[in-house]
Formats: structure tokens, C-alpha cells, sequence
């Protein structure tokens, strides 16, 4: 494995955004936007695993996408190895993206199932013009081994596969030019809890032996506490909380982040009392609320929430939040 400095960034991502243009206008004539990321920033250092948490709609999904460029940025610098992708021409980008993989929620919809397995995880190294067409089904046949997957199995379709084994597919496309970040995006919820653990194990298996760096994005906290090192919680399009997986478990200081947690089903037999579960839904990202987008929810909230946005500050050391109030719930 090539060796890198531990102390720099592999990834730096600073106040990315990505607005998708609604074609409509507001009362005032004003465009609308659906600002699905508005803002965020957090670094991937080498060999960690942030993960990025928050309700269905809350932007994770496409942040993933962003710092990739499968879709590109309204704004915002995403610095990969020194290099920012945000400008790097289409030739360029097609260079770094052997470096750059990514893994979809969806096992079954993200293989092509007219395409065998060995097809499948041959592609990228077909695109890319990564050896002969020997060393390509060589290579194939060590992926599906590495990834718990019958060599022999490789003239099979994915119809033909579990869904766990289909992830075990997409894992192992995804480690075809032994990429350096991998986003993965919801790769366990579509599985059995059995099988979950066992996707689990083999990513973090994967990333000890080859120095991996992941972005994990999930909704379920237990996983994440998990696998996770850092740990970004999104609302919105916005960062609510950023720091170490220890703080955020341990010492949750946004009220979202902390509504979140006091959400994880427990096996306690007599509910607490003391816990304070989110109401309503998640409001709109194309009319999101003013001031702090959270105060609607929040049941903290006063004036200041509702008509001036916290700045995204840190609390305590490598610990960030957007929240007025933050210092009352350390």
C-alpha cells in the first residue's frame, strides 16, 4: 500500500452546496431552489470512516454524490489529495475516478441484469483499460474470492444471487481499481440484520488490509456507531453536528443530534419519560424554514432561532455545531 501522510486530508470538503433549479418562481419572482446541500464542510483523513447521518430527505444521499461529481456542485471546493475535483476537466476526473468508488442502497437495482457477475465486476477495469482481458478475469476471480463470493460462480446473473451476495457484488466492483475513497451509500439497509453484520465485517475487513477511507452514509445510528470514526449529522441540506463518533455518542450536544439517539429502539421495558422524540416532518428544502432551520422542531426554540442562522462554530475541540444555544447542553 503506498504510504501517505496520516496528518493531511485525504478529502476536504469546504461549504459545498448543491441547489437543483425548480423552474418556479416564489411570489416575489425570486427562482427556487431545492437546496439539498447547502453548506457543508468536514475532512476524511486517511484510512477513517465518517459517517453521515440524518432523516430520509435530509441530503446524504446526494452529498455523496456531490464529493464525487456524479452530480455537479453549485459551489463549494472539494480538495482530494491537493487536487480539487470541482475543477478538474470531464479527461481529468475520468483519471482520479479509479481512486473514487462508489457503493449504491440498492443491490439488486444497481447491477445490470443482463450482465454476468464476472461482467460486472470486470467493468470498471474494462472502462478503464486496466490490463488484458486476462489479467481482467484473474483479477475478477480474486474480487469475488476476497469478497466471500464462489469464484465459480462467475458466469451467474444477479437474479441468481442473495441480496447480501449482490452486495458483496457491489463491494466487490467498487474494489476493482483498488480505489483510496469509497462511498457508501445506504449499503446495508436492504439486508436481513444477519446479513448486515456480515457486509459489515467484510468492509471493515476490506479497509484495514488495503487502507480504505469510507464515507458511510446511513439512517440507522447503531450501524454507524459501528464502523464510524468521525460523525456528521445533516438536517436540511445543513450540518447540525460534526466530530468524533466517542462525542456524538457520548456527549451529544446539538438537540437534533440528541433527539436522534434518544430515538434508537431500546429493550428497556419501561419507557423513559425524560425522552424528547422529534414531531412533525422534515420541512421543505425548497422553502426551508428561517433562522435555524431545525427551530421548527426544536423544543428549545425562541426568536433568535427563528430569525438569525447559528453559525457553524466549534464547541469544543474538533467538535462543531450550528446551534445559538449549544453551550447549555454541554
Amino acid at each position: 500500500m503506498e504510504m501517505e501522510n496520516k496528518n493531511h486530508p485525504l478529502l476536504k470538503v469546504t461549504n459545498l452546496k448543491q441547489w437543483f433549479d425548480t423552474e418556479k418562481k416564489d411570489g416575489n419572482g425570486k427562482k427556487l431552489f431545492v437546496k439539498a446541500v447547502d453548506g457543508v464542510s468536514f475532512e476524511v483523513m486517511f484510512g477513517e470512516t465518517l459517517g453521515v447521518v440524518g432523516e430520509s430527505g435530509c441530503g446524504k444521499s446526494t452529498l455523496g454524490r456531490t464529493v464525487l461529481r456524479l452530480i455537479e456542485p453549485t459551489e463549494g471546493e472539494i480538495i482530494y489529495r491537493d487536487k480539487n475535483l470541482s475543477q478538474l476537466s470531464k479527461a481529468e476526473m475520468r483519471d482520479i475516478r479509479k481512486e473514487l468508488q462508489i457503493m449504491f442502497q440498492d443491490p439488486y437495482a444497481s447491477l445490470n441484469p443482463r450482465m454476468t457477475v464476472g461482467d460486472i465486476i470486470a467493468e470498471p477495469m474494462d472502462i478503464q483499460k486496466t490490463g488484458d482481458k486476462k489479467y481482467r478475469t484473474k483479477r475478477t476471480l480474486e474480487l469475488m474470492e476476497l469478497c466471500g463470493l464462489d469464484p465459480s460462480y462467475i458466469r451467474r446473473y444477479p437474479h441468481e444471487f442473495s441480496g447480501g451476495q449482490r452486495q458483496r457484488i457491489g463491494i466487490a466492483r467498487a474494489m476493482a481499481l483498488n480505489p483510496k475513497l469509497i462511498v457508501a451509500d445506504e449499503p446495508v439497509s436492504a439486508l436481513d440484520v444477519s446479513i448486515q453484520s456480515q457486509v459489515l465485517n467484510l468492509m471493515m475487513d476490506l479497509q484495514e488490509e488495503f487502507g480504505l477511507s469510507l464515507i458511510f452514509i446511513s439512517h440507522d445510528l447503531s450501524v454507524v456507531n459501528h464502523i464510524a470514526d468521525k460523525v456528521l449529522v445533516m438536517y436540511l441540506g445543513k450540518t447540525m453536528e460534526y466530530a468524533n463518533k466517542e462525542e456524538i455518542f457520548e456527549r451529544p450536544i446539538h438537540p437534533y443530534t440528541r433527539a436522534l439517539l434518544q430515538a434508537i429502539p431500546s429493550l428497556d421495558s419501561e419507557p423513559d419519560s425524560k425522552k424528547q422524540l422529534l414531531q412533525g416532518d422534515i420541512p421543505s428544502p425548497i422553502n426551508p424554514p428561517t433562522g435555524c432551520v431545525f427551530h421548527t422542531r426544536c423544543p428549545y426554540c425562541d426568536e433568535l432561532c427563528t430569525t438569525k442562522e447559528p453559525e457553524y462554530r466549534e464547541i469544543a475541540p474538533n467538535h462543531m455545531i450550528s446551534c445559538h444555544y449549544g453551550e447549555k447542553f454541554i
